[in-house]
């Protein structure tokens, strides 16, 4: 990783005591360093990756880290702080933080270093030398691999060299085991995995070959190596490709962080399945399988709800940009031209620079053209999800059909579970070695359009026409209380993963209403909309008004909650539930549930899919859905400081709370 940090990059005595202030230090050495161009443009990318997902690691560690167009070189900056911060990883505290930043679409370095950096760091004897190491130049050296990591490596290969000679000397050959590791982001934690497991094997005397499938690709094992394997250990949060190749081995198939957590028990529980001579479960035709975006290990033996839920969250996080970016293009171009801009004439024949209807309806028809694409990229990834890139051209052919027969949002689903499950079929089918170099390419995708254009056209297109008109007519025709119950079930949904599974099926709900807008659909639009912003306010609001609480770190979360909520990224709230989740879940689950009955019982309606409070001036009825929002806060908030005041002073009346005057003495459990 050289030219990648250099001394000025490294701070050795790291003051700062949150994770913000810790990314905002760094990352001033990479300005001086002429590594980042605008310091507060690039500290609201690291945060707004930092809301997506914790970058604390165990063992102490904190990786923040983005893709920015502030960044205008790879780099890396290393911190290390004496007290430790909070980097969201379930052993505690960081005291090591690498800060790394990468130019936007560097893909390929930001991967690269990420993956080195985090094999790296399952080494102790690194993270040792990082922890003992007092010279900045040093460090940085040692962080780009130009100095080993202790003075005692020789020993130790010495000692490996021992077992060779012992081994050899009796024998007997090493157990082998291939491995194969992945996750849904396919950075730190498919590397991570791979390392530990390799460094245990070393450990226990056993030959482990992992294949790490990453999000910048992966390289096949050899197939000599995986036919001289004993054994197979699968750790992965996503399908792994091409399973077929590991047929007739003993197979171990797990999660991906009991590879990093538990390696040593993984290597022996293949010993014991090879020594009953178990066999691993996989058919031929899983050959040509890919990684659909899968939550957990094992997907192909899961129960059919959760890969059906899997193969939907798939289709719809791709959905969701087309999503944002359109609706929000269409959103500005009524701020600024009105409702009626939609019936402009196309600014391809008629276009003014000076008139603001022209810019409007430019921005309309831009939003348009990628609201076009949401039921066909619906549809599409659903397939893909299901069997991979052969089953994109069936999926997005499936989902314009859907479109042509006005089956909408409905057909677009079926569509895609319909092109995933004719692909998968045909890949069930043995063919003579000579054709698989063409099938993905050309015979599935042939067969499976045909096969699902006729069944779109012919069998299944008009039917679900026919209930998305119903649907339609359903939500047009709601008022009273079955509005309200519509918008409490909504609003419970909102809040209760935030982010996760039910979250997504609300929004996807809401969101497919939005291609083909009526009263209805801009109601429901809107109640899911005013839930979902409801935790993270509810829980900067509870950092505020009670903050003895909350520890300093929830306190910090707080303040960053209030903006997460203004701009509905529900997602803000999920450090606070995961801390202390039967306390904080069922207080906004609560909050969600009143204020998507007001909102509904107001009336309110929206046109954009997203945006919070920046879009109010294109919500109907906006004073009214803004009181639903803090009526709903403010009864989320009552409940999660009602909830944890009471468990606070259960133990003090009993004489076991101790010292209080310490925030950082408390420690949050989730009861």
């Amino acid at each position: 990783m050289s030219e990648l940090i250099t001394a000025e990059l490294v701070d050795l005595d790291l003051s700062a005591t949150t994770k913000d202030a810790a990314a905002r230090s760094l990352a001033e050495r990479m300005v001086a360093a002429h590594r980042v161009t605008d310091l507060d443009g690039f500290l609201a990318d690291v945060a707004a990756r930092e809301a997506q997902m914790p970058t604390g690691l165990d063992g102490g560690i904190g990786i923040p880290h983005c893709r920015s167009e502030h960044v205008n070189a790879p780099t890396l900056a290393f911190g290390r702080s004496a007290a430790g911060i909070d980097f969201g990883a379930a052993d505690g505290p960081a005291d090591l933080i690498f800060l790394i930043a990468a130019p936007a679409g560097a893909d390929d370095d930001h991967l690269t270093i990420l993956s080195g950096l985090a094999r790296r760091l399952m080494d102790p004897e690194f993270t040792a030398a990082l922890r003992a190491g007092t010279d900045p130049a040093a460090v940085a050296a040692l962080i780009r691999g130009e100095e080993p990591a202790e003075e005692h490596a020789p020993e130790e290969e010495r000692a490996e060299d021992t077992e060779s000679e012992t081994a050899e000397a009796t024998g007997s050959a090493p157990f082998r085991i291939v491995a194969v590791t992945s996750c849904p982001t396919g950075i730190a934690h498919t590397y991570m995995a791979a390392e530990s497991l390799a460094a245990a094997g070393r450990a226990e005397g056993v030959e482990v070959t992992v294949e790490t499938q990453g999000s910048a690709g992966f390289k096949k094992l050899d197939a000599g190596v995986i036919a001289a394997a004993d054994a197979v250990i699968w750790a992965h949060d996503v399908e792994v490709r091409e399973k077929a190749r590991f047929r007739g081995k003993p197979l171990v198939d797990v999660g991906v962080k009991a590879g990093i957590n538990r390696p040593a028990e993984l290597i022996a529980e293949a010993r014991r399945k090879a020594e009953r001579g178990e066999v691993a479960a996989v058919s031929e035709a899983d050959d040509d399988r890919g990684s659909g975006d899968g939550d957990g290990s094992g997907a192909d033996h899961a129960h059919f709800g959760v890969r059906l839920r899997t193969y939907l969250m798939s289709g719809v996080s791709y959905m969701v940009p087309f999503v944002a970016a359109g609706g929000l293009l269409i959103a500005l171009s009524f701020a600024i031209g009105g409702y009626e801009i939609a019936s402009a004439k196309s600014v391809a024949d008629h276009f003014v620079w000076g008139e603001a209807d022209s810019w409007a309806a430019l921005l309309n028809q831009i939003g348009s053209a990628a609201f076009a694409f949401l039921v066909p990229v619906l549809a599409g990834y659903i397939a893909y999800g299901m069997a991979d890139r052969p089953a994109l051209v069936p999926g997005f052919v499936g989902g314009s059909i859907a479109l042509t027969v006005n089956a909408g949002f409905l057909g677009g689903l079926v569509a895609g579970l319909l092109a995933g499950a004719v692909v998968m079929a045909i890949q069930r089918v043995p063919v003579h070695a000579t054709l698989r170099g063409i099938m993905p390419v050309l015979v599935i995708p042939l067969i499976a359009s045909a096969v699902v254009g006729f069944l779109m056209f012919i069998v299944v297109g008009k039917p679900i026409a026919s209930l998305q008109n119903a649907l339609t007519d359903w939500l047009n025709g709601l008022s009273g209380s079955n509005a309200v119950i519509l918008g409490v079930v909504l609003g419970l949904m909102m809040c209760f993963d935030m982010g996760g599974p039910l979250n997504k099926v609300a929004y996807a709900f809401a969101v497919g209403g939005l291609a083909d807008p009526t009263d209805g659909s801009l109601k429901v639009m809107a109640a899911v909309m005013a839930a979902g912003m409801v935790p993270p306010l509810a829980m900067a609001l509870a950092t505020t008004v009670r903050k003895k609480l909350f520890t300093k770190t929830e306190r910090e979360n707080g303040r960053a909650a209030w903006v997460l909520g203004a701009s509905f990224i529900t997602e803000g709230a999920i450090p606070f539930a995961a801390a202390d989740p039967l306390r904080v879940i069922p207080s906004v689950m609560a909050g969600g549930a009143v204020t998507g009955a007001l909102s509904m019982a107001f009336g309110a309606t929206l046109r954009a899919p997203h945006g919070g409070v920046f879009v109010v001036p294109l919500i109907g009825e906006p004073f009214l859905y803004l009181l639903a929002i803090a009526a709903g806060t403010l009864v989320a908030t009552a409940l999660v400081v009602l909830l944890k005041g009471a468990r606070r002073a259960a133990p003090d009346a009993a004489g076991e709370a101790g010292a209080t005057g310490s925030d950082d003495s408390r420690v949050t459990v989730a009861a």
